[in-house]
């Protein structure tokens, strides 16, 4: 999976936009302006397939321990967030798709009613 296969999935989901709050090289996505994904674009162009994804605390051990491309968050709450390695041996891309949309349902699910039905009418 290269960066723009990862932007292309972002993008094309309910409500998402793209910014660079941080600096020029941190691509954040956001859902109804709340992020859900962002990574380095210097590190892609590296080789270091790095983005970093909020995670169930509650299965965001479980996905460390049994996945060597899956660590705590860089510079996010290691609590709630995962940086995965694209490209890695043990992270297929149909798995990283799926922690993408992962990602973004967290978000979705934590909206308030309001902001929901406005994503809802999109």
């Amino acid at each position: 999976m290269h960066i723009e296969q990862v932007r292309d999935f972002c993008i094309a989901k309910k409500g998402v936009t793209e910014h660079f709050p941080f600096d020029d090289v941190t691509l954040v996505f956001k859902v109804m302006g709340k992020m859900f994904a962002l990574t380095g674009l210097s590190s892609w162009e590296k080789g270091e397939q790095k983005i970093n994804l909020k995670c169930d605390p509650d299965w965001v051990e479980e996905l460390r321990d049994e996945y060597e491309g899956i660590n705590p968050g860089w510079h996010m709450h290691k609590k709630h967030w995962n940086t995965v390695t694209i490209n890695s041996s043990d992270i297929s891309d149909d798995f990283a798709r799926e922690l993408i949309s992962h990602s973004y349902d967290l978000v979705v699910k934590g909206l308030t009613k309001k902001v929901k039905k406005e994503l809802e009418e999109l």
